[in-house]
């Protein structure tokens, strides 16, 4: 984090309504304090040989941490797009320049008593070595599919992941992702 950087806690992000659209504004810590629904980018990583970017959060994030996730990506910062967030969370927590523009897939609304978000789910293709963000990762492997089949019912995985997986793995399948 640099100097001009501010503590996660402090970050601004947009709060939305249930249509998605802009209602306000607050910081990261009081829109986590009281359940405001805000924006998320879900990105699915894969290297060249197509296998899956899983990692565990590190024991300082401000939500869910510890947990294995198969996403990177993160809160959609006040002003920006999906878009931008989703590439900018990908440089981020891959800790690689210059990838190509995440491909949207769809979006969803993510609730439950504590959290709510909705979530814009990408994917994209990392042909360069990973050299993932220590403040966001503790660990980091690429499994195949049948490794992360294997791992979802043996590691405890961030539920908002969990839910985007099971949606994304519907709409591979035609379903309808119920955004």
């Amino acid at each position: 984090m640099t100097d001009q950087t501010p503590p996660p806690a402090d970050e601004v992000l947009d709060i939305v309504d249930e249509q998605d659209r802009v209602v306000g504004q607050e910081r990261r810590g009081e829109v986590y304090a009281r359940g405001l629904r805000h924006r998320c980018t879900f990105v699915l990583a894969r290297n060249a040989a197509g296998e899956f970017f899983v990692h565990r959060r590190t024991a300082q994030k401000l939500v869910f941490p510890s947990l294995y996730d198969m996403f990177v990506g993160g809160v959609v910062g006040a002003g920006e797009s999906y878009d931008e967030a989703a590439l900018r969370e990908a440089e981020e927590e891959l800790g690689v320049s210059g990838l190509p523009a995440p491909t949207p897939l769809f979006k969803f609304l993510y609730e439950t008593p504590e959290h709510t978000w909705w979530s814009s789910v990408y994917e994209i293709r990392c042909a360069s070595p990973v050299n993932p963000q220590a403040s966001e990762v503790a660990w980091h492997a690429f499994l195949t599919q049948e490794e992360l089949d294997r791992r979802l019912t043996e590691w405890s995985w961030v539920p908002d992941g969990m839910e985007a997986y099971r949606r994304l793995l519907a709409w591979r399948r035609g379903e309808t992702t119920g955004s």
